[in-house]
C-alpha cells in the first residue's frame, strides 16, 4: 500500500476546495518510495507507463471510489517521465499527467507583472499552446490572488472543475497549469472558489478568441504573429499628412438584404475596403470590435479586451480584413475602451470574489451614466492589463492607431457626479491621478515600442496638454477630437441663414484655440443618434437648401485646419438617424442620379483634392498654415481664409452661408496672379446651381489691408477652394 495523503485533503480535493493540488497529485518521494497519485473520476483502471520505453511499471490502486488512485513504483528512486494508461468505461486512453510538470511562470515575468511594467503581459497570462518536455498542450495562467481555488475547465476535461485545479504562485497571486492535450479550438473557462467560498465561472480576461453572445466561453488559439509597421503606414499617421477618417460600425454599414444579417470580415474586406479607398479616405476607424455581450452598446461595453468579436468571423479573418485594408493603402484605427466595463457575471466583475479589477467604492468604481464598472487604474496589475492590450492590437493585428473613448470620464473623479457622489484624490482635487498616469504610460509605451502608431483622445473638456508630451506634463496623445469645433459649427449650421449673422463667431472661434492641441474635426456616430437627427436633417430650409447647406459645411470642414473624421452614411447624406440594427440606407443611391449622389461625389472629391494640395494638410498645427482673409463679414455670413504649406503655396477657402448669391464679392489676398477653382460645392456635379468662377485674376485694388484683391461670384450656400496658377 502507498502512503496516503490526509483523508481531509482528499475530501477537499474532490469537493473542489483544495488550493495546492501539486502537494497531493503527481509524483512524490515518500518513505515507501517513488509514489504517483492521480485524480481520475470514473476511471476503472490506471497504470503508470514509462514514456521512454512504453513499459507498464505499476498499476495504481483505487484508494477512493470517487476516483483517487495512487501507487508506489517498484525499484525506482529518481523521478522520470511517465504517462498514465487509463481505462474509462472499457476504453483505454494514454494521457500525460498535468501534475508532473513544474512551475511555468519565469521569475522575471512574475517580477514585471507584480511591478505592472510587463510590456506584453498577454505573452504570459491567458492560454498559450506549448510543448513542455516533449508533451503538447496548453499553458493556462490567470490572476486571482484572493481565490481559494482555481481550476481550468473546458472541452478537454468535461467542464469538471475537480480534474484540473491549478497551482498558486503566491508571490503574485497567479494560478497556473499546463494541460497536456488541450489544443487550439477548444473552449475553456476558469472555475473559481472565490474569497467568500462562492463558486464563480469566469471567462479568461486574456482570451485571444471568445464565443459570441449569448455564449461566453473563451477559446484556445495561438497568439497571432507580430506585424511590422511599414514606413508608408507610419507616414500616413504623421502630423503633416492628409488624414481623412471613415468611421464605421461593422454590424450596420451594410447587411444582407434577404435576412438583415451582418457581412462577414471577408465580405467587408471585399466591399468596405474598396469603397473607402474609392471615396478617398485615408483611414478606416472601427467602432470597438472587442467581444461584448450587448449589441446595443455598439461595442463600447467590452469584456473580451483581447478577442475580436465573433459576430463577423474568426480572429484570423479579422486579421485578414486589416491586411486587405493595408494592401489598399488604408490605415486602420480602432476605438479602444479602457474607461469602463460591464458587470456581467462571466466577466471581470468581482473576479475572485473581491473588487479586483474595479474599485470597491461605487463613488469610484461605478459609472452612473452607463451602469458599468470603472477600472482601478491605481492597481498595477489592472493598468498593466490595459496598457498591454493597447500594444497587443498594434503589434499583433497591425492596428495603426487607437481612438481612446471617453477620456474625460477617466481623468475626472467627479465626471457626471453631483457633490458628495465622488471621492477627491489624495490632494483634495478632482483629477484621477492614477488614470492620468495610466494614459501617460500607455502613450509613452506605444511611442517607444510601436513607433509610428498613434492615439486619439475623445476628451470633451479643456484639460490642458492632451496632445502634449508627457515629459512636459501632457497626456501624450497624438491627436484630440475637437468636440468644441463640432458643437459650435453644428449649432451655427442648424440656424436659419437669416439668423446666422448674429452667431458669426461660432464658425471662427475654433481658431482662437486651434494650436493648443493637435485636433481632429469629428462628425462621429454620437452626432447621429439619440434624437439628435442626422447631419442632413439638422440643416435648415427646404430639400435644396438642406443639401446645399450640408455641402457648404463639408467644404468648410475639409478646408479648416485639423484632420477629418466622418461617420458612415454622412458621406451620402443619410436622412434618418443611424440604427445599429439595420443597414445604412443604400437605397437612397438607387433609381438614378439624385442629391445623395451629389453629396457622395462631393465627399469623394473633397478627400482626393485635400490629399493632392499640401497647403490643406501640411501645417494643420502650425500658425503659419492658416490666415484669415475675411472673418468679420457677419452681415453677409461670408468667411474667407488661406491655407499654406512650408513652401508658401496657398489654397484659398471661401464660404457663403446664406442662400443669396454674392456677385463680385471682393476681398484682399496675399499673392497676385491667376487663381483657379479646384472645388465648388455648388457645382452641377453635386446638384448645385452651378455658379462658377472660371480663371480669375487679382486686381491691383487694395482690400482688407492687402494691396491686391480678388472679385468672385459666390454661389448661394456654398464653399469654394481656389489655387494660384501663376503670376
Amino acid at each position: 500500500m502507498s502512503e496516503l495523503p490526509d483523508r481531509d485533503a482528499i475530501n477537499a480535493l474532490f469537493a473542489g476546495n483544495y488550493s495546492d493540488p501539486f502537494a497531493l497529485l503527481g509524483m512524490h518521494q515518500t518513505q515507501q518510495g517513488l509514489e504517483v497519485r492521480a485524480l481520475l473520476p470514473e476511471a476503472l483502471e490506471v497504470w503508470v507507463i514509462e514514456t521512454s520505453t512504453g513499459r507498464k511499471l505499476a498499476q495504481l490502486a483505487c484508494e477512493d471510489a470517487r476516483g483517487f488512485f495512487s501507487g508506489v513504483i517498484p525499484r525506482r528512486k529518481n523521478r522520470f517521465r511517465y504517462q498514465l494508461a487509463v481505462n474509462w468505461h472499457g476504453q483505454q486512453n494514454l494521457i500525460d499527467d498535468a501534475y508532473r510538470f513544474g512551475p511555468l511562470l519565469q521569475e522575471m515575468d512574475l517580477w514585471l507583472l507584480a511591478e505592472g511594467t510587463h510590456l506584453r503581459p498577454y505573452e504570459t497570462l491567458g492560454a498559450h499552446g506549448d510543448v513542455i518536455d516533449g508533451v503538447t498542450g496548453t499553458r493556462f495562467c490567470v490572476w486571482a490572488p484572493n481565490a481559494r481555488r482555481v481550476s481550468v475547465v473546458g472541452d478537454f476535461n468535461f467542464w469538471d472543475g475537480r480534474r484540473h485545479p491549478m497551482r498558486l504562485r503566491k508571490e503574485m497571486g497567479i494560478w497556473e497549469l499546463f494541460v497536456p492535450g488541450a489544443v487550439n479550438g477548444q473552449l475553456y473557462k476558469f472555475e473559481i472558489i472565490d474569497a467568500n467560498g462562492e463558486l464563480r465561472i469566469k471567462a479568461d480576461p486574456f482570451a485571444f478568441e471568445a464565443q459570441m453572445r449569448p455564449q461566453t466561453a473563451s477559446m484556445i488559439c495561438g497568439l497571432p504573429d507580430a506585424i511590422e509597421m511599414k514606413e508608408e503606414r507610419k507616414a500616413a499617421n504623421a502630423f503633416d499628412a492628409p488624414i481623412s477618417i471613415y468611421e464605421v460600425h461593422l454590424g450596420s454599414w451594410r447587411r444582407h438584404t434577404d435576412n438583415n444579417f451582418w457581412l462577414s470580415y471577408k465580405e467587408l474586406a471585399e466591399q468596405l475596403v474598396p469603397y473607402v479607398k474609392e471615396m478617398g479616405f485615408t483611414h478606416i476607424e472601427l467602432l470597438p470590435i472587442n467581444e461584448h455581450p450587448f449589441d446595443g452598446s455598439w461595442g463600447y461595453q467590452p469584456l473580451g479586451m483581447y478577442a475580436p468579436t465573433r459576430r463577423f468571423g474568426t480572429r484570423d479573418e479579422f486579421r485578414a480584413f486589416i491586411d486587405s485594408a493595408h494592401a489598399a493603402g488604408l490605415n486602420v484605427l480602432l476605438d479602444w475602451v479602457p474607461g469602463h466595463f460591464p458587470s456581467d457575471d462571466f466577466g471581470l466583475a468581482k473576479f475572485d470574489g473581491t473588487e479586483l479589477y474595479e474599485h470597491s467604492d461605487p463613488r469610484e468604481g461605478f459609472h452612473q451614466d452607463w451602469n458599468t464598472l470603472i477600472y482601478n487604474f491605481g492597481r498595477r496589475e489592472v493598468s498593466n492589463y490595459l496598457s498591454g492590450n493597447a500594444l497587443y492590437w498594434v503589434e499583433r493585428f497591425g492596428i495603426d492607431g487607437l481612438r481612446v473613448d471617453a477620456v474625460a470620464s477617466m481623468i475626472y473623479r467627479d465626471y457626471s457626479r453631483a457633490e458628495g457622489e465622488w471621492v477627491p484624490n489624495q490632494y483634495g482635487g478632482r483629477e484621477n491621478l492614477e488614470a492620468i498616469e495610466f494614459l501617460r504610460y500607455t502613450n509613452r509605451t506605444l511611442g517607444n515600442v510601436a513607433s509610428g502608431s498613434v492615439t486619439m483622445a475623445e476628451e470633451s473638456t479643456d484639460y490642458p496638454g492632451v496632445t502634449r508630451p508627457t515629459e512636459g506634463g501632457g497626456l501624450g496623445f497624438w491627436f484630440k477630437w475637437n468636440l468644441g469645433w463640432m458643437h459650435d459649427t453644428l449649432d451655427y449650421m442648424k440656424l436659419d441663414p437669416i439668423h446666422r449673422r448674429y452667431h458669426h463667431n461660432l464658425m471662427s472661434f475654433g481658431m482662437m484655440y486651434n494650436y493648443t492641441e493637435n485636433f481632429v474635426l469629428p462628425l462621429s456616430h454620437d452626432e447621429v443618434v439619440h434624437g439628435k437627427r442626422s447631419i442632413l436633417d439638422r440643416m435648415p430650409g427646404d430639400a435644396w437648401q438642406k443639401f446645399a447647406n450640408l455641402r457648404a459645411y463639408y467644404g468648410w470642414m475639409w478646408g479648416f485646419p485639423g484632420k477629418k473624421l466622418l461617420f458612415m452614411g454622412n458621406e451620402f447624406a443619410q436622412g434618418r438617424e443611424w440604427n445599429h440594427d439595420v443597414s445604412l440606407d443604400w437605397h437612397l443611391l438607387e433609381g438614378g442620379d439624385n442629391w445623395h449622389h451629389g453629396v457622395q461625389r462631393l465627399v469623394r472629391d473633397l478627400n482626393h483634392t485635400y490629399q493632392h494640395y499640401t497647403p490643406l494638410h501640411q501645417l494643420d498645427f502650425d500658425p503659419q498654415g492658416f490666415e484669415w482673409l475675411v472673418v468679420d463679414d457677419a452681415e453677409h455670413s461670408v468667411f474667407a481664409f488661406v491655407r499654406r504649406d512650408r513652401e508658401g503655396n496657398e489654397v484659398i477657402v471661401v464660404s457663403n452661408f446664406t442662400p443669396v448669391p454674392r456677385p463680385n464679392y471682393r476681398f484682399g489676398v496675399n499673392q497676385p496672379g491667376k487663381w483657379r477653382e479646384v472645388l465648388n460645392t455648388d457645382q452641377h456635379e453635386y446638384h448645385g446651381s452651378d455658379v462658377r468662377n472660371h480663371g480669375v485674376h487679382t486686381d491691383q485694388q487694395p482690400s482688407h489691408g492687402r494691396p491686391q484683391s480678388l472679385s468672385l461670384n459666390l454661389p448661394p450656400l456654398a464653399t469654394l477652394w481656389l489655387v494660384r496658377e501663376g503670376e
